[in-house]
């Protein structure tokens, strides 16, 4: 007790000390708080999977109705889904673990959830959290049928050996069709109709026996308690008042609280100061031990990131610093304050959102227009979105957004000239970065394999679709007699605009869209600057496809046209590849009417007054610089 009054006497706000006498009494009081009755294999950690909107939230709110840690209500919605964005959206962003005590055959489980989202562009929060899983339950809409996203999820599932449970929700809805639906579960993944369960998840119809199935399916957690303390980090985010609280799988080992351990990627010494579960609301432990998912926190000094590992003093690994897993960005954008007195605050909102977010990348950037900024890299337009509307939810945080662009390649010659390039192939995520044309030797466009589960009667309209946008078919295979399952190897450049919409156009909203990456390939591709009055404006340079010249260039021209304000004197807008004009528009100079205030008298005073106008116009674009407004070049640049 003397410890902890001067724990809470060295504090210095009212609110920090309120928190942690809080954390006292509940682990005084709490009768779950001695972690070792657990039994290892008593512990269940699973996922669920699933295409949008299929049910994963909607299921998640019946577990914990069920496990008792909600009351029914329609109060209750969409409880794991705990960010604003979530709840306007209707989609999950971030997945969430809820630690749940479930009683079956007369004893206790400990069912560790984690509820993961659905679309691709945040695939790699379910890619982190099946880390930390050993099944899963596949959920499929019986009404949809198995969707681009639900082979996505499945192939994962399998590349991680875990158990699947196959379930079909939305069976109580009259346009549903279990039958058909195993059928296809057959035919895609081999998987026995016998062993696909059928659930409401609104209604609550089948929860029970599927909880009863994740503990008699899924096996515990591969566990040592005879080794060193190891946990991998799964996820991080910022407190304001304990610093960077993680979310930890233990592989092995036991931990406590006040125990002194070292992060693998810098081998400091930290005490342990918070552990808890998350029920999903944090519950303050003492002890965890190795299958357990956990929070924990070592201090505002404490630090930690996605991909590390917490260790023991006594821990023999190898030293060596630890990374996040490799993301793949498929979409860069470049961020800038919407005036430069906000930099400090976004800059902070920045690093917080991408300790949060660990599948963005920030490097710092900047403009002669916009100021400075960063340059951002994301997994596709939703995340971009979501990314940029947390900015302003969570951290009163307001940006401009720049037009999203899609990372490229470029082999260089004489590469040792090119102080700059280390090495013979160059990441290009910003077209300003390319170098003179003469120094590279060939451009490389990163590809993608889309795969499109449609009705058979649209397999044309989205074969020409995909054609147009430079697509390569592959074989498809039948889902069944009304469904196909169609793949294509297509630019990412021709996707992540909008591609989805079209294709929801085409497809009267039936089909269904997802996409893995194909690496980079060489691809005709040159840089196309925009000249204003002979003046290069680097900052509207872009990269396209040389059969898209043409197409691009009138846009973009037609586009400056309607933006760039009229000035005192004329304005050619020209879009350029290698010294030809591909697109050219004109804004006309503003016409003063020198003679307005002539009455009469000789013609001669007429023709000097508009002699003298037409040199000064003439002297005015030889020395005349095309001054842009930079709300100009936001509306030019922005989505």
């Amino acid at each position: 007790m003397v410890r902890f009054i001067n724990k809470v006497g060295a504090l210095n706000s009212c609110a920090s000390r309120i928190r942690v006498y809080e954390s006292f009494i509940k682990r005084l009081y709490s009768s779950e708080a001695d972690s070792n009755t657990i039994d290892v294999a008593k512990i269940r950690n699973f996922s669920i999977v699933a295409h949008v909107d299929h049910g994963k939230s909607t299921l998640a709110d019946r577990l914990l109705e069920l496990t008792g840690v909600i009351k029914p209500g329609h109060e209750n919605r969409q409880v794991l889904d705990q960010l604003q964005v979530e709840r306007e959206r209707g989609i999950t962003v971030k997945a969430v673990t809820a630690s749940l005590n479930y009683t079956f055959n007369n004893e206790q489980y400990l069912l560790n959830l984690i509820d993961t989202p659905g679309h691709v562009d945040f695939s790699n929060e379910v890619v982190r959290s099946v880390k930390a899983c050993q099944g899963v339950i596949l959920l499929v809409d019986a009404n949809e049928g198995v969707q681009a996203q639900t082979v996505a999820v499945h192939s994962l599932a399998k590349r991680n050996n875990l158990i699947i449970i196959p379930t079909l929700n939305k069976v109580d809805l009259p346009r549903a069709d279990p039958e058909n639906v195993k059928a296809q579960l057959k035919s895609l993944f081999n998987i026995n109709p016998d062993d696909v369960m059928s659930i409401s998840a609104k209604k609550g119809w089948g929860v029970q026996e599927l909880l009863q199935a994740v503990i008699t399916k899924i096996p515990p957690p591969p566990a040592d308690f005879k080794k060193h303390f190891k946990a991998n980090i799964i996820d991080t985010w910022h407190d304001k008042y304990r610093g960077i609280m993680c979310l930890a799988y233990i592989e092995s080992g036991t931990i406590q609280v006040g125990q002194t351990v070292k992060w693998r990627s810098d081998l400091k010494q930290h005490t342990l100061k918070y552990l808890a579960l998350l029920r999903p609301g944090e519950e303050p432990i003492d002890k965890a031990v190795a299958g357990q998912v956990v929070m924990v926190g070592c201090g505002p000094k404490g630090g930690g990131c996605v991909g590390d590992q917490l260790l023991s003093l006594e821990s023999a690994e190898n030293i060596k610093v630890a990374t996040a897993p490799t993301v793949k960005h498929m979409v860069y954008a470049g961020i800038y304050p919407a005036d430069q007195s906000q930099h400090t605050q976004l800059s902070d909102a920045i690093k917080k959102l991408a300790l949060n977010d660990s599948a963005v990348s920030v490097n710092i950037d900047s403009s002669p227009a916009l100021g400075q900024g960063w340059r951002i890299g994301f997994l596709g337009l939703l995340h971009l979105d979501v990314f940029t509307q947390r900015l302003l939810q969570e951290h009163k945080a307001e940006a401009i957004l720049t037009a999203p662009s899609v990372p490229y390649k470029i082999k260089v010659k004489g590469s040792k000239l090119i102080k700059q390039y280390k090495g013979d192939e160059v990441l290009i995520t910003n077209p300003l970065q390319l170098p003179e044309a003469s120094n590279i030797l060939e451009y490389y466009e990163p590809l993608v394999i889309g795969t499109i589960i449609t009705p058979v009667e649209y397999i044309g309209a989205v074969t020409t679709l995909c054609v147009d946008r430079r697509g390569t078919p592959l074989p498809s295979s039948a889902v069944d007699d009304k469904m196909t399952m169609m793949q294509f190897v297509l630019p990412l450049s021709e996707v992540v605009i909008d591609f989805h919409d079209t294709l929801k156009s085409l497809t009267s909203g039936f089909a269904s869209f997802d996409y893995q990456d194909h690496g980079f390939h060489p691809s005709a591709l040159v840089r196309m600057d925009i000249v204003l009055n002979g003046v290069l404006v680097d900052e509207l340079c872009t990269i396209v496809h040389t059969s898209r010249l043409e197409y691009t260039a009138k846009k973009l021209t037609a586009k400056l046209k309607e933006m760039i304000p009229r000035q005192m004197v004329q304005i050619a807008i020209q879009a350029i590849v290698s010294g030809k004009v591909y697109s050219r528009e004109t804004i006309k100079a503003y016409r003063k009417d020198v003679t307005a205030k002539l009455y009469g008298g000789d013609i001669t005073r007429r023709k000097k007054l508009l002699k003298q106008q037409s040199e000064g116009k003439k002297k005015m674009r030889s020395v005349a610089n095309i001054k842009i407004p930079r709300n100009t070049f936001i509306d030019v640049l922005k989505r």
